[in-house]
């Protein structure tokens, strides 16, 4: 299934320092164990600070895969897509 963009949703992030990528990801009553990490896009140096450059993490989880993005500007992890078997689940901030 293919990831389905959604409206950024705050997202907690636990690390597994181990591994070097996330270990489980949060957001509303939705947590998701990370099974790997499946790709990197830095789009840090592609904008101007002001227009919001981030880091995307494409994750495989236990219940399908997510993107998260951290937002430097605003100091967070926000939920950036889900795969569409998961769309309407959990996505209730």
């Amino acid at each position: 299934m293919a990831l389905i963009s959604i409206t950024p949703i705050p997202a907690r992030v636990a690390w597994d320092r181990d591994a070097r990528r996330p270990r489980t990801v949060s957001w509303g009553a939705e947590r998701r164990q990370v099974i790997s990490l499946l790709g990197v896009r830095d789009e840090r140096h592609a904008y101007r600070p002001d227009r919001g450059p981030r880091l995307v993490l494409d994750l495989l989880t236990e219940r399908g895969r997510v993107a998260i993005a951290w937002r430097p500007e605003q100091r967070r992890w926000l939920l950036d897509a889900v795969e569409e078997a998961g769309a309407g689940v959990g996505l209730a901030a």
